[in-house]
């Protein structure tokens, strides 16, 4: 019967199916331990059915990697409709909701620059880059300029908030309020020494 069920998916079916598997992975362990056999084991299909979707180890760690961080940039995406502040806040705030509620999957995204695949280094890394140019466009309706310490600014300030969120937003007694209200005002020296600065 199982193997009845699984029959019926279609391929873009199994391979969500697949990745959802691997995501799930990350909440307990590291990518590094994500092997082909495993994931394998934990679907119930056969390797060479990973192979036919991912090809290589390499490829399904890129696979589960750009699942997650999608999810992430999903559940954290900036609500246009929000004046700017506001907008930061609430960002921030569901930031710190997604930690908690994924906590091993988030520490294997921000520990992913790690990773010796480059690929999986570089979907981490645009992940950031997304988030500091959503956070540019925000201060740019504040009327911030939009300059190179600016960029290199929020850049870091998104790595900053990253350690932030690993070291107390997986902590259930961390007061989420308490937590984005340091964290905007870190955001507001990082853009306060940007303006100052001549680079």
């Amino acid at each position: 019967m199982p193997d009845e069920r699984r029959s019926r998916l279609t391929p873009e079916d199994r391979r969500t199916q697949l990745l959802v598997v691997g995501v799930n992975f990350l909440a307990d362990h590291p990518l590094d331990e994500l092997s082909m056999d495993e994931l394998a084991r934990r679907a119930g299909v056969s390797r060479a059915l990973l192979f036919h979707y991912f090809e290589s180890k390499q490829g399904m760690h890129r696979a589960v990697v750009t699942t997650a961080r999608d999810s992430l940039l999903q559940a954290t995406a900036p609500r246009p409709e929000l004046p700017p502040r506001e907008r930061m806040d609430d960002t921030l705030r569901r930031f710190a909701t997604f930690v908690r509620d994924h906590r091993g999957t988030f520490l294997s995204l921000v520990r992913g620059t790690a990773s010796g695949d480059p690929t999986v280094r570089a979907l981490v890394d645009e992940a950031r880059a997304v988030n500091a140019e959503h956070l540019r466009e925000a201060f740019g309706d504040l009327g911030a300029p939009d300059t190179r310490a600016v960029r290199m600014a929020l850049r870091a300030w998104v790595s900053f908030a990253e350690e932030v969120f690993v070291s107390v937003a997986a902590d259930d007694l961390a007061d989420d309020a308490a937590l984005v209200a340091f964290l905007l005002r870190t955001l507001d020296g990082a853009m306060a020494a940007a303006r100052d600065s001549a680079l």
